[in-house]
């Protein structure tokens, strides 16, 4: 009887998947959908790209097709559910091609709108990506924590929440190398402190010492895994009655320092801790021997807030001697272009570097004209990621470990909520039609109320140590921090 039953079940599914389609009248328009799939560049290797007609019709097909594979789904409520298993049979077909989608509605009688493609990329993504979530930052919060999504399918799981830690904050993740199993983030407030993860051992660290203006802020890893970079920053916020942009973020002083993994030692050079300059989201090369960071003269604060403009800078760093070169290198002078750069990213190839600019300071997650820009560091040419920038805030984004993906952050849908795109860079440097992250539910992001905070790639999933990073935080003062 079972068997009889499982039969029956077989059947209504294979007729369901293998429904006829019905001739349609072409219309001459491409379907409207939610989110916007139409000519992405996509991995092979990412979730199903579920998405809904914006009014939804009666009834409503759309038909996948590549390399000879065809598969046709049924909407529900003008929302498309792609089959998991037939939609990676049809990517990795696919693969270095592009998939066909025609979209069949019936309003009354039987429409068939102009196909649209999604390209496949031969380059795979990182499987996951790790981000903090959070309500936009005017607004007050209790609870939040990092988050990692599988980016094959729709599981997402906990790194770490503020509900074991008493409400705290938490912030700055990072990763050394997309390497899930090295990763440090933030404790502020309450059982305030850094926890670093290098393999097996777990640390709480006390990193405000009498010689640095705060504890460590904004971090980047040497890819030794050695040495993480570190700004120190007196931080303000203030909140503008009559401006476009809603917050200002604000440094009174901020320098840039290295922490010595192993010692426990900060070092740093007159060059990166200058009274004369605010220096600010230090990062690494790939290869270790060179340390980016954004400079600006330090002006008053928060009066001159509109003048303070950050170039952006590199100095050579010695990892096996600790020792900082003499000579700094501008790339962007902020003087002379008028603009202010913020949140440099060296590619992992260390071809390129990717930026953040706006028209001032440095907090540009704020900044309606914020955009993202990147320059070839084989010839020092900047150009505008025109690609990846809409009309409202593109800000953070992260590389993945073969340099052919970048996550970025993006107020694009409604100017107010945060939201991963992911978008294709070839090696040329060319970028694609950055695609915003799946969900299963294609309405998800009109209910979600949190922001997407700094999305990063990683190459595989964080174990699940949040008990052990609770049990820190909350039983031990943390090793004592020194700097020479």
């Amino acid at each position: 009887m079972k068997a009889f039953f499982l039969h029956i079940l077989f059947i209504v599914v294979f007729v369901s998947c293998h429904h006829s389609l019905p001739v349609g009248e072409l219309i001459e328009s491409l379907p409207d959908i939610f989110p916007d799939y139409l000519d992405v560049t996509v991995p092979f290797n990412i979730a199903p790209l579920n998405f809904s007609l914006k009014n939804p019709p009666a009834d409503a097909f759309a038909v996948f097709a590549a390399d000879g594979l065809e598969l046709k789904v049924k909407a529900g409520k003008g929302a498309f559910a792609i089959p998991a298993s037939r939609w990676r049979n049809l990517l990795k077909a696919a693969a270095g091609r592009s998939v066909s989608v025609t979209v069949y509605a019936k309003d009354g009688v039987w429409m068939r709108y102009l196909p649209f493609h999604i390209h496949v990329a031969a380059e795979p993504v990182d499987p996951y990506i790790a981000y903090r979530l959070i309500e936009p930052g005017y607004a007050l919060w209790n609870q939040m924590g990092i988050y990692q999504r599988n980016l094959e399918n729709f599981s997402e799981s906990v790194i770490m929440e503020n509900r074991l830690t008493n409400g705290n904050c938490m912030n700055c993740h990072s990763f050394c190398m997309q390497n899930p199993d090295r990763m440090l983030f933030h404790m502020r407030d309450l059982h305030a402190g850094t926890i670093l993860v290098d393999g097996k051992t777990v640390e709480k660290l006390d990193t405000k010492t009498v010689q640095t203006i705060s504890p460590l802020v904004y971090p980047s890893w040497h890819p030794s895994g050695d040495y993480v970079a570190f700004s120190v920053n007196t931080t303000r916020q203030s909140f503008h009655m009559n401006h476009p942009n809603r917050i200002e973020v604000y440094d009174e002083a901020s320098d840039v320092v290295v922490y010595d993994v192993k010692r426990h030692e900060i070092i740093t050079t007159a060059s990166l801790s200058a009274e004369e300059a605010f220096e600010t989201f230090p990062t690494f090369s790939p290869d270790g021997t060179m340390l980016y960071f954004c400079s600006a003269r330090a002006l008053p604060m928060p009066h001159a807030f509109e003048e303070v403009k950050y170039s952006l800078c590199a100095i050579p760093f010695d990892p096996a001697n600790r020792r900082f070169g003499t000579n700094v290198d501008t790339l962007y002078h902020a003087d002379s272009a008028g603009k202010s750069v913020s949140f440099p990213r060296v590619s992992p190839d260390g071809k390129f570097l990717m930026y953040t600019l706006s028209g001032y300071g440095n907090f540009s997650i704020w900044h309606k004209d914020a955009d993202l820009y990147m320059v070839d560091l084989s010839t020092g040419k900047h150009e505008p990621l025109d690609a990846l920038n809409s009309m409202d805030v593109e800000s953070y984004h992260s590389w993945s470990s073969n340099s052919r993906w970048v996550v970025i952050s993006s107020r694009r849908i409604d100017g107010l909520y945060t939201h991963p795109y992911i978008a294709h860079i070839s090696t040329e440097g060319k970028a694609s039609k950055p695609f915003l992250l799946p969900q299963k539910d294609t309405a998800f992001y009109y209910r979600f109320f949190k922001s997407y905070n700094i999305p990063e790639f990683i190459t595989g999933k964080v174990k699940d140590r949040k008990r052990e990073f609770a049990a820190k935080a909350k039983n031990e003062p943390g090793i004592k921090v020194k700097s020479l």
